[in-house]
């Protein structure tokens, strides 16, 4: 009642108050064209369920990582393991964490021991222009690992010239500074960014000390542009419970070092457009069981993934044709899993037909895999969209997916879980039917979704004297979602509401007792609300409520309140206003009253 009570009266004091402020912006996404390898379609185009979080989306919620931001999104689960977004794995729409892909610029950036690297490389907010979440089957656009949906993080490469500084302060001893620098030369910009993060921890054995460096630059602007993306991150953070390891005398310690390097161009020929890439990821995971006693227990891992990509399309009278080769090498060398290597190369194809004057598009496609130690495989898919006006949008899609299983699968073992070598790789048969209204001022999405997967990996066991072992059940998940995104004044007060609601229910046919269990956010209910109350100033208010297929539920709040001049930004984040106690990993508790201080200075 507390906490409703609170809501309200500071919703009300905002909408009371007397404040100047510009007109309502034109429609922000309008402009958007959705990334892909091969066919790029405007936002409102897409026969898909797209989400497009912007820079200033992030601005407004006032996090500071890419785990915060994309916990506003509906469909999304993001399970953190402590702030400022410390380890955290990224679940779509009920699936794993293995079976999300992670993009940066359209770079694959998944890694071969394990999905809880996934956002080892998410990239610092200053350097990140939108966020394209693509929810869905996508294995036909992006190959194996989008088995629930990708993510692809687009980077800012045409800043103005100009240093920006930012440093924060608040709970828990954190501490972050950071400067990005952009340089925009007649034929070649760079973007080059700096940032260090620690904390003392919230709790026992939870402090963490990161270090992040971003390179962006495009070379030959008026020719052939050549993009050069580089980064590097290296996190030191005490992982107390991050795993599952419970016992009292435990005190993990673990370190990580993920850098990436890709090189890219587009050539356009007539109706051709050619996008060839080629990059290099590589992480290191080192773990440390008792972080005094390192002899104890320690892992060491190292994976390398090299990759070339050919994609292009060909417009025609009859629609665009996608095409695109792909090639990648991944390399593991670790004390605990072993040395191995792996290669798959991927052929996709794909048109997109537009008939009755663009009321109507089909896009039919494939992909077509090469697994060096599995079966080689096939994912064909459609897409299918009915204009009814320039605002209302049907769509549906099918499609098959698929995953072989991560190293870690196969090969881990410890004192309380052993690897499984016959695990059969994932695969699934997914359908969807949405509906999109877009227009200036609003911007509603609702999808109902169903995906039918065998030989979903998780580790159960039958008794509890048993080791944890990865083993192959079906699962069939089925549920919607909707989203809601208002601009509206009230007077000369600018407002921006956003709303998401998911529902998911999922059908396990397995009686082993489950480590983690898939514990899907059963119903989901995301809100934020931003309010300008006079030029320069802002509030927003954001809410999540999360009711787990375990039945334990939670309601979160949080409050971010910025102040902004023509070179100065000052805010404050209130993470938690409540002190709710909440589990987003079965084994972390969530920490409590997180405040964050922060100042921003532009130097232009």
């Amino acid at each position: 009642m507390k906490n409703k009570y609170f809501l309200s009266t500071l919703l009300l004091s905002a909408l009371l108050g007397n404040a100047q402020e510009t007109e309502l912006k034109t429609d922000s996404l309008k402009e958007v064209v959705v990334t892909s390898s091969r066919i790029d379609l405007p936002f409102k185009e897409n026969s898909r369920t797209i989400q497009i979080v912007t820079a200033e989306d992030i601005k407004k919620l006032g996090v500071t990582n890419v785990a915060d931001a994309l916990q506003q999104v509906a469909g999304i689960d993001v399970r953190r393991q402590g702030v400022n977004g410390m380890q955290a794995d990224l679940y779509i729409r009920g699936g794993g964490f293995d079976q999300t892909l992670l993009l940066i610029d359209g770079i694959k950036v998944d890694d071969p021991q394990t999905g809880h690297h996934t956002l080892n490389l998410a990239l610092p907010i200053e350097v990140i222009k939108r966020i394209e979440v693509i929810k869905g089957p996508a294995a036909r656009i992006f190959g194996q690992n989008a088995f629930t949906g990708a993510i692809n993080i687009v980077t800012n490469d045409n800043l103005e010239n100009s240093i920006i500084a930012k440093i924060q302060g608040g709970s828990f001893g954190q501490f972050i500074a950071e400067v990005t620098g952009a340089v925009n030369l007649e034929d070649s910009n760079h973007v080059i960014h700096f940032s260090k993060q620690s904390s003392d921890g919230y709790r026992k054995n939870t402090d963490f000390d990161n270090t992040n460096y971003v390179l962006r630059s495009k070379f030959n602007k008026s020719k052939l542009p050549i993009n050069l993306i580089s980064a590097f991150s290296e996190r030191k953070f005490g992982a107390q419970n991050f795993y599952g390891v419970t016992r009292d005398f435990a005190l993990p310690y673990e370190v990580t070092q993920a850098s990436l390097i890709g090189l890219s161009t587009e050539v356009k020929r007539g109706n051709f457009t050619f996008k060839p890439r080629v990059y290099w990821r590589r992480n290191q995971d080192e773990y440390i069981f008792i972080r005094t006693n390192p002899s104890v227990y320690r892992n060491l891992h190292i994976t390398n993934k090299i990759a070339g990509e050919f994609n292009g399309s060909y417009e025609s009278k009859i629609g665009i044709t996608g095409f695109g080769l792909e090639f990648s090498k991944y390399m593991i060398q670790s004390n605990n899993l072993g040395d191995a290597e792996r290669e798959i190369a991927t052929l996709f194809l794909e048109h997109r037909f537009e008939l009755f004057d663009k009321v109507v598009d089909i896009t039919p496609g494939v992909a077509v895999s090469y697994f060096s130690d599995f079966d080689n495989r096939a994912f064909p898919g459609v897409d299918l969209g009915v204009k009814l006006s320039d605002r209302i949008r049907l769509y549906s899609n099918v499609g098959y997916t698929y995953r072989v299983p991560t190293y870690t699968d196969l090969n881990y073992s410890d004192l309380e879980t052993q690897g499984n070598p016959n695990l059969e790789a994932e695969r699934a048969f997914a359908q969807e039917l949405g509906f999109k209204y877009h227009a200036i001022k609003v911007d509603f999405n609702v999808a109902f979704f169903n995906r039918n997967t065998e030989n979903f990996i998780d580790y159960r066991r039958a008794t509890p004297a048993d080791l944890w072992r990865p083993v192959n059940i079906d699962v069939e998940t089925k549920g919607f979602e909707s989203s809601l995104k208002y601009n509206f004044s009230l007077g000369k007060i600018k407002n921006q509401l956003n709303l998401g609601y998911t529902y998911i229910d999922d059908n396990i046919n397995t009686d082993l007792i489950s480590k983690n269990g898939i514990n899907s956010m059963r119903h989901q209910v995301v809100f934020n609300y931003d309010i300008q109350l006079f030029k320069g100033f802002s509030q927003n208010i954001s809410y999540r409520y999360a009711e787990r297929t375990s039945r334990i539920s939670y309601n979160v709040y949080d409050l971010n309140t910025t102040f902004r001049t023509k070179n100065v930004e000052i805010n404050m984040l209130i993470q938690n206003i409540f002190n709710t106690e909440y589990f987003e990993n079965t084994f972390v508790p969530m920490p409590k009253g997180n405040i964050l201080f922060g100042m921003k200075y532009l130097f232009k």
